[in-house]
């Protein structure tokens, strides 16, 4: 049984990092020449680790299932990414932003990884801002902030609507300089389909070029996953749609444990359900929340013009409940509350399913022009989707699924249970606990890339050197790749009538209904068994037109969507284990009086690390057991 050692350096938590620094193994520049990484993935995290370890002189070899990094799903974070430098003066520090990171989790995150994300926080702005990312600046030229949900500061730097985008920009010049230089290669068009173990180490992956359908072998000293999360899996969600989580189930599948897989954030402002056939759904920042305010109509089942609706008839729920912190209440938070007003029969639209996001007093007290300076792009995108212009009248906002703070359960070291394989960004779980706060996510993504994973891979390659590089024409490649071209031939002869896509389509609404923004002990075992019979039905029924050896999307799709009833099913084991409620994790067996999620410490403070024990065994539990020595573990309060 594989004991979980989460590596944490001794000493008090402001110093550990720095000594970690200041005693790790070193490489020095000669022999980093000699030693091979395999990077999957081209988010923010993934471009930003090539680069940066393409920069100390590695031999980085990066895959890329998109025909460009610039394409890679970090586009999409509109509001901004969060650094502790307190530009605003308003009482922010390295511990302010690790602490509110710990709470905002509802508890249930490391604190030695949280307070290192919050520590290199500020030389991530000014390491973009140094690549020219073109962060909004106050009027005397300082980079300026604003505030977000779950928190009392203002720290978020942001380039308008865009930050994601700019920021990955950023990122992918500096890999494209290292390319350039050769010290990255680039595969793009590639799928990583298994992981390579030699001797029970990572030592390459088995990858399809999803132009001529070639499987391919590829070795390493040690191989990185950046991978994204895997919050496809509700079919409609804020996500890409080619977002997936095949790469980190393959690992899973060889040996790396999977953390808290039914830690799901549903972010409370995205464009409602329009029809039956979108494929995804457009996130609206929770930036807006600044001077958008939420409300519905105090009279139940009222469908009245949101602006014909007076003043005193209005609900401002979230200012009513939390007055504290009002519209900027954490993601989770505001989510469960907008559900609930909907379920009771106070939801706008023709659906119901949806709140509004008013922005007529801050236009009021602001101007137009200044609401259209900060929001600008994000107003514009939201009447192309809907016709309807926010300047005029509210936006209609509604929960959706968004980010997975589950992932490949890593140590200090950011390295899986599997030795020489380390996973970065949302591909794991370690730095947001059970809900994560609203611009922390570009923040750990680039804290991993450019800061973290270049010094503890280093420390792992030290004792590397002397290994040579390694000959894929050996009998760990053959099973590897004789395994992946077995599944997609599977795949392949399944030959029945029904496309992959309507099995994704019922996937993810079962997942939605029974595993989403509230769960039960009941609606979890008729979940799981409805996702077994669809699963099934899948296997005897789909239909997988063309060929391996070719271009084929819709053999991509059904790869994805495979290991999706698996990691379903997984995230259900999960659910049905975890009997509390905890930031997005919420089931309805454990809420206080006012509806709020109660936690249950005194069982469940622990880190859910599970171990793949075959496809016909339930997989293992590990506890990684949460202990809080820098915080106050206490009702999670935001009124």
């Amino acid at each position: 049984m594989t004991k979980l050692d989460a590596k944490i350096p001794e000493g008090p938590l402001a110093e550990k990092w720095s000594k970690y620094k200041a005693s790790m193994n070193l490489v020095n520049p000669a022999n980093k020449k000699k030693l091979d990484i395999i990077l999957v993935g081209t988010g923010l995290a993934g471009s930003a680790a090539a680069a940066s370890l393409g920069e100390l002189g590695y031999n980085v070899k990066v895959f890329c299932f998109q025909d460009t990094p610039r394409r890679a799903h970090s586009v999409a974070a509109q509001g901004g990414i969060n650094a502790a430098k307190n530009y605003k003066n308003d009482g922010d520090s390295t511990y302010r932003l690790f602490y509110d990171m710990i709470k905002g989790g509802d508890y249930r995150a490391r604190e030695a990884n949280v307070y290192r994300a919050a520590e290199v926080s500020n030389e991530t702005i000014d390491q973009l801002t140094a690549q020219g990312v073109p962060f909004a600046r106050d009027y005397g030229g300082t980079l300026d902030n604003r505030s977000f949900g779950g928190v009392q500061v203002s720290r978020t730097f942001y380039a308008k609507g865009q930050t994601g985008q700019q920021c990955l920009l950023g990122a992918y010049s500096g890999l494209c300089r290292q390319i350039n230089k050769g010290t990255v290669k680039m595969y793009s068009r590639r799928e990583m389909l298994d992981l390579v173990l030699v001797d029970g180490k990572a030592r390459g992956i088995i990858a399809r070029n999803l132009v001529t359908g070639e499987i391919e072998r590829h070795s390493a000293h040690a191989v990185i996953l950046a991978t994204g999360g895997y919050g496809t899996v509700y079919y409609l969600s804020t996500l890409a749609v080619n977002s997936n989580g095949s790469a980190a189930w393959a690992a899973y599948k060889k040996g790396a444990f999977w953390g808290n897989p039914s830690f799901i954030q549903i972010h409370p402002s995205s464009v409602p359900v329009l029809n039956d056939y979108q494929s995804k759904l457009t996130l609206m920042s929770e930036s807006l929340r600044n001077d958008g305010r939420v409300w519905v109509p105090k009279k139940k089942g009222d469908k009245r013009p949101a602006n014909d609706i007076p003043e005193e008839e209005r609900d401002y729920y979230l200012e009513r409940r939390y007055p504290a912190y009002g519209n900027l209440v954490p993601r989770d938070v505001g989510s469960r509350a907008a559900k609930e007003r909907c379920d009771a029969g106070y939801g706008v639209g023709d659906t119901g399913l949806s709140v509004n996001l008013d922005f007529k007093d801050a236009i009021a007290k602001q101007g137009e022009k200044a609401i259209e300076n900060k929001y600008g792009n994000l107003f514009e995108m939201y009447e192309k989707i809907t016709g309807i212009n926010p300047y005029k009248e509210p936006m209609r906002i509604y929960p959706a699924g968004h980010y997975t703070m589950g992932g490949l359960w890593v140590d200090y070291n950011l390295m899986t249970t599997i030795p020489g394989l380390f996973a970065i960004g949302e591909a794991n779980f370690s730095d947001h606990g059970a809900n994560r706060l609203g611009a922390s996510s570009l923040m750990q993504c680039s804290g991993d890339g450019y800061f973290i994973i270049p010094n503890t891979i280093t420390n792992y390659l030290a004792d590397q050197i002397r290994i040579p590089r390694f000959d894929t024409n050996t009998e760990d490649f053959e099973k590897a790749e004789k395994a992946a071209k077995e599944r997609i031939d599977k795949l392949l002869s399944v030959n029945g009538k029904q496309t992959v896509k309507s099995f994704h389509k019922r996937l993810g609404l079962i997942l939605w209904d029974y595993c989403g923004m509230a769960r039960n002990e009941e609606g979890l075992k008729k979940g799981m068994k409805l996702i077994d019979e669809l699963e099934k039905e899948f296997w005897n029924d789909v239909k997988v037109p063309g060929i391996a050896d070719e271009l084929n999307q819709e053999l991509e799709k059904a790869v994805r969507v495979a290991d999706f009833f698996e990691i379903g099913k997984l995230m259900i084991i999960d659910a049905l284990n975890r009997n509390e409620s905890c930031g997005a994790h919420f089931r309805e067996e454990s809420q206080t009086e006012g509806g709020e999620a109660k936690r249950n410490d005194e069982k469940y403070s622990y880190v859910a690390a599970w171990e793949y024990k075959g496809s016909d065994q339930k997989p293992e539990l590990h506890k990684e057991d949460l202990k809080y020595k820098y915080v106050e573990v206490k009702v999670r309060d935001y009124k």
